[in-house]
Order: structure tokens, then C-alpha cells, then sequence
């Protein structure tokens, strides 16, 4: 049994108009007098429709049936003379028009930008290819679809109030005949809004769903080549684009029905009209309020029902649908949170088969935050295919120099890419200056040179202040000096001269992005083989040069002397890592022996030939004392200088 009392209201389906709706009455009201300016503007229309009928009425009746010609012909010129306020009305129309429509695509922007930055802190620095879709594509059309909507409804209003009016004031009968097709046509098209605005839903999300694949494929190409998923990404995107077919099929479909309705509410009238011509003439109608009548129908409310049909129809289904993915928009993100409240928070925790270490004595200076930290970091080119890092933990401290080595193949490069946030990592987390990676802090954080040097065509000063836009001549010349770009400055002639790409070898280009880097003095600087084209001196003379500022440095070496320069050297052989000073690495690193047999030659007329003393000793004792750390130790070197760099075992040897 159902117990006795009063149920509760079911409550309202929120729909994407209502949500629009709500959205759009406090914009409306905060812009009353641009309304109010724009309706003024659209009293001109009024009126012109209105003279337009009544004025042909009256020249039929009081003038050319009455036999009066003259009379006739003023009224005609009444309804003549209406046409030119109505220029007049336009042009103040437009003007009023952007004060509705652009506060209206600002606010989607911002809106848009808040929910990308959110994204962004929130998942490190990922930002979505929705906010950008927004951003560039549905923002527009939310401003044209606003613009046209009020347009027209503003043209119909006035419109439909003007012949309105007019079949009023010749006849009231008349509006037996006309409002009936009208009601029913407009019925039947607001039935086809819901499906219609669905369908219109159903199309943007197909849109958004392949611009965001597109955008994943576009920064995948590498992975998708070296996992060999090709087949797989091509069947996805088919799948996608189809999708997006259909939904524009479907939306074309219950456009169709859309044309039904238009045609009951812009012909019937008028046929009805003719139809019962003969009835309304026989009670009283005269035959200039007959021919106004044809006049309102055929020349101003017919037009304006169909116009705003179009326009709901097609742009007012798009401008809800577009409108709605707005309304669920975060806020703009808060500011970071001072640097003594981060400093408060406690680290995360630090998962290590080392012993734990003392904690300092609390009167002790705390130590400056790494530039750059690798945690647990794993990366692989797909899925299923062997991870190039393995679990790698490294710390790159404020001013510290990091030479990384190793076989061609070995995971540098890649390593580089992800410490500069290119890549993100499969496993694991990046961090810069304590913070996770994201793609707002890059220019400001690190600058990553890579082997083939970007110079584009323009001044040489343009080129060195890429990065530096306020850098001073005094400070160009100092790091023209420091690098050692003197001998291309004296061939070019000047800063101001220009650069042709082509006509520079790639040892110069090398420099000049050294010298773009130099000037930037960014935190983290790493070099991805960047100095692979100069001599050993020039390549000396740089690397010192970047050395020598306050930033941290990481070298992807290609001669060992570059590892002979850093403070530590990090050796990769895949997911097998090892790290330490030189002569530490030629005790605990087969594969560091192996590549200063392979490269001591280069280095030979510098440093006498084969080993340093020290280093000779070093593999003596190494060769003594058999291979060490070939990729199943748990800690990486020995030592107290062998800080900040873990690397646990891969699951199986390579």
C-alpha cells in the first residue's frame, strides 16, 4: 500500500538548454541597456513593416479604386519612403550588435584557458585538446552563432510585431487564416530541437574525439613506429571518422524534417490567404486589405519565420550544444602557494635499498632544492617493448656538472628528452625544483639543445637573443667571447648581419645555439650531443664556457673528455646504469672501460696517450677485480660521491 500524503515534485531534467539558460540570464541582465540601445535601433523596422502593407492597403482603397490616383500614389510613396529608416536602423544595429557578441567570446576564452590551466597543474602539465578546440574553433562559433541569433531574433520580433499590427488594423479576421499554419509549423520545428540539439551534441563530441586522437598521433609518431602499432592506429582513426560521418548524417537527417516545418509556416499562409479569398471578401474584406494582407505574409513575416527557423534550426542547436561544454568550466586556478609553505611540506618518500642516512642536525643550513630530479622513472616507445630507462632515479643539484655516456642506442637521448620534459615518462615522476613537470614552466626552467641546431634566417643578434629577447650588445659580446663564436662574427661582420641557414656548416649553427643557451642562463641546461660538430678545442672552450654558470649542466658526451670535465658521469647501457666520478666508474663500470679504450685515442696527443696514471691504476685494480654492475646491482657505484642516482634491476637481463 502506498502511504497517504503529498509526493514529491519530480525535479526538472537538467538539460543543456536549461544549464545554458542559467548561465545566460545574468550575462543578459548585466547588458540591459545594450539590449535596450538595440531594440530602440529596431523600432525603425517596426515601422517599416508595418507602412509597408498598410500603405499598399490604402493606396488600393482610398486611392486607385476609389479613382483618386493621387491619393493612391502618396500612400505608395508612405510605404516607399519607410525603406529608409530602416538603413538608418542597420547601421545602429551593428553598432549595439558588439556589445552582446564580444563580452560573450571573451568570456568563453577565459573560460576555456582556466579549464586548460587547471588541466595543466592538475595533471603536469598535460593540456588537453579540448580547451585548445575551444579556444580556436568553438569559441568562434559560439560568437557567430550569438551574433546571428540576435540578430534574427531581433529582425523577427520587430517584423512579426509590425504585420502583426497590420493585419490588425485592416482586418482581424485575417489572423483566423494566418496564425493557425503558424502555430502548427512552429510546433512541428520546436519538436525537432531535442533530437536535432543531439545530434548537434553528438557531432562536436565526434569532432573533439578525433581532433584529440589527431593531436595524440602527432606527438606519438616516434612511439607508434617503434612498437610497430601502425595497423592498430590506423584502424582507430577509420573508426573515429566514421563516427564523425554518421553523427553529420544523422544531423542531416532530422535537418530534412526541419524543411517540412519551414514550409507549412512560410507557405500555407499565404495559400490559405488565397483560399479563403472569396469567403473573406464576401464578409466585408475589401480588396486593398487582401493585397496588404499578401504583402505582410509574402514580403516580411514570411521571410522572418523562415529566417528564424534557419537560424534556431542550424547555428541556435550548435550555439546551445557549444555553449553547454562551456558551462562546466573551473574557475582560473589559485596561485602557487608561497615558497616557505612548499619548503614546510614534508618530501615525498624516498624508496632506496641504501641504508638510511642521519638526518642533519636541525641548527644545520638546509640544502638548496635540486634543479632536476628523476624518480623511479621508467620509459618505453610502446606497450610492450623493452624499457629504455628502467626504474632510473637521478638528482641534478643547482650548478652541478652530469656528462652522460654510453653506446649508440642506449637510452641518452631519450634520457635527455625526459629530464627536459619532452617526453613524458611511462612510470615514475619527473620533477623540476621540487615541482612536477609541466609545459608552463619549460622556458623558464631548462633549455634543451639538441644535435642538430636550430638557426633561423634573420640578424645574428636575432638569433643569440631567441631566448633572451632584453639581452644587451654588452652581453652578446661576452658570450660570443665565452663560446667562441668570434671567428663567425668576423665573417658575418656584425650582429645586425644577416644569417642564411644554408650557407652555415653545422659546427657554426652548433654555435650559435650554444650562444642562444649561454645568454639564456636557464637553471638546467643539457646538451643532447650539441657540440658533436666542433673540434675538441671548440667543443672545450663551449662546454667550460656552460659550465661556468650558475645553472646546472648535463652533456650527452660523444668523447670522453666531456666526461672527463664533469663532476660526475652517469653510464647508460639501456636500463643498466652506473654513476660516479671517472676513476670510480673505471673501478665499477666494465662498459665505462670498454668506451675509454674506444674513445681514448681522440685524446691522445692532449693527455700523452692510453690512460691517465690514476686512471691506469684504476683498471688495474678494475682488471683485478673482475666486472662490476653490469645490470643486477641494486645501488649504482660506491662511495660518497656517488650521490643521487638509483637504479633498480630490470626484470630480466637484456
Amino acid at each position: 500500500m502506498k502511504a497517504n500524503g503529498p509526493t514529491a515534485p519530480r525535479p526538472r531534467r537538467d538539460t543543456a538548454l536549461r544549464r545554458v539558460g542559467r548561465e545566460a540570464r545574468p550575462f543578459l541582465r548585466a547588458r540591459t541597456g545594450a539590449v535596450l540601445r538595440l531594440a530602440g535601433w529596431s523600432l525603425l523596422e517596426f515601422a517599416q513593416t508595418f507602412l509597408s502593407g498598410y500603405g499598399v492597403a490604402r493606396a488600393l482603397d482610398d486611392g486607385f479604386l476609389a479613382s483618386r490616383p493621387a491619393t493612391g500614389l502618396c500612400w505608395l510613396a508612405v510605404a516607399a519612403v519607410a525603406v529608409l529608416p530602416s538603413v538608418l536602423a542597420a547601421r545602429g544595429v551593428f553598432g549595439r550588435l558588439a556589445d552582446l557578441v564580444e563580452p560573450l567570446r571573451d568570456g568563453l576564452v577565459r573560460r576555456a584557458v582556466s579549464r586548460a590551466l587547471g588541466g595543466a597543474l592538475g595533471r603536469s602539465g598535460d593540456v588537453s585538446t579540448r580547451s585548445l578546440s575551444q579556444v580556436t574553433h568553438q569559441s568562434e562559433i559560439a560568437r557567430d552563432g550569438w551574433a546571428g541569433l540576435v540578430l534574427t531574433l531581433r529582425s523577427f520580433a520587430f517584423t512579426a510585431a509590425g504585420a502583426v499590427t497590420g493585419l490588425l488594423a485592416l482586418a482581424p479576421a485575417l489572423l483566423l487564416i494566418v496564425l493557425p499554419p503558424l502555430a502548427v509549423g512552429a510546433a512541428l520545428f520546436l519538436a525537432t530541437l531535442p533530437p536535432m540539439a543531439a545530434r548537434q551534441r553528438a557531432y562536436l563530441a565526434a569532432d573533439e574525439a578525433y581532433a584529440a586522437h589527431a593531436g595524440e598521433l602527432a606527438a606519438s609518431v616516434r612511439d607508434i613506429a617503434a612498437a610497430g602499432t601502425a595497423g592498430r592506429t590506423v584502424a582507430e582513426s577509420g573508426a573515429l571518422a566514421e563516427a564523425q560521418l554518421a553523427a553529420s548524417r544523422s544531423l542531416a537527417r532530422w535537418s530534412a524534417v526541419r524543411v517540412l516545418a519551414l514550409a507549412v509556416c512560410g507557405r500555407f499562409p499565404p495559400l490559405l490567404l488565397l483560399l479563403a479569398a472569396p469567403w473573406l471578401l464576401r464578409n466585408g474584406l475589401t480588396a486593398g486589405a487582401l493585397v496588404g494582407a499578401l504583402t505582410y505574409l509574402t514580403q516580411a513575416l514570411a521571410p522572418a519565420v523562415q529566417a528564424l527557423m534557419t537560424m534556431l534550426g542550424t547555428a541556435g542547436g550548435r550555439l546551445v550544444v557549444v555553449l553547454d561544454r562551456f558551462t562546466n568550466a573551473p574557475p582560473p586556478p589559485e596561485d602557487d602557494p608561497p615558497q616557505a609553505v612548499r619548503d614546510s611540506a614534508p618530501p615525498p618518500a624516498d624508496r632506496t635499498a641504501h641504508p638510511a642516512v642521519p638526518a642533519p642536525a636541525p641548527s644545520a643550513r638546509r640544502a638548496p632544492a635540486p634543479v632536476a630530479e628523476l624518480h623511479e622513472v621508467t620509459f618505453a616507445y610502446g606497450p610492450r617493448a623493452q624499457p629504455v630507462l628502467d626504474r632510473l632515479s637521478l638528482t641534478i643539484a643547482p650548478g652541478e656538472h652530469l656528462a652522460v655516456v654510453g653506446p649508440s642506442g642506449s637510452g641518452k637521448s631519450t634520457l635527455a628528452a625526459v629530464l627536459a620534459g619532452v617526453e613524458p615518462p611511462t612510470g615514475g615522476a619527473v620533477r623540476w625544483r621540487g615541482r612536477p613537470v609541466r609545459a608552463a614552466d619549460a622556458t623558464s626552467v631548462r633549455v634543451l639543445l639538441p644535435q642538430h641546431a636550430y638557426v633561423f634566417s634573420g640578424s645574428l643578434r636575432d638569433n643569440l637573443r631567441y631566448l633572451s629577447p632584453d639581452a644587451r650588445d654588452r652581453e652578446i659580446a661576452d658570450a660570443a667571447e665565452a663560446i667562441g663564436l668570434e671567428p663567425l662574427l668576423s665573417r658575418l661582420g656584425s650582429l645586425d648581419a644577416d644569417v642564411v641557414p644554408d650557407r652555415l656548416s653545422q659546427g657554426e649553427r652548433q654555435l650559435v645555439a650554444l650562444g642562444r643557451a649561454y645568454l639564456a642562463a636557464p637553471p638546467l641546461l643539457i646538451l643532447d650531443e650539441a657540440t658533436s660538430r666542433l673540434d675538441p678545442a671548440a667543443e672545450t672552450r663551449a662546454e667550460l664556457a656552460c659550465a661556468a654558470l650558475p645553472g646546472a649542466l648535463v652533456v650527452v658526451a660523444h668523447r670522453l673528455s666531456s666526461a672527463r670535465r664533469a663532476g660526475r658521469t652517469l653510464v647508460m647501457d639501456g636500463p643498466r646504469t652506473r654513476c660516479g666520478t671517472p676513476a670510480q666508474l673505471l673501478r665499477s663500470s666494465a662498459l665505462y672501460r670498454d668506451l675509454a679504450g674506444l674513445w681514448e685515442p681522440e685524446d691522445a696527443d692532449a693527455r700523452g696517450g692510453g690512460l691517465v696514471p690514476d686512471a691506469q691504476d684504476a683498471a688495474a685494480v678494475a682488471g683485478r677485480l673482475g666486472t662490476v654492475g653490469t645490470g643486477q646491482d641494486a645501488s649504482i657505484g660506491s662511495g660518497d660521491e656517488e650521490r643521487g642516482v638509483r637504479s633498480s634491476p630490470p626484470p630480466s637481463p637484456v
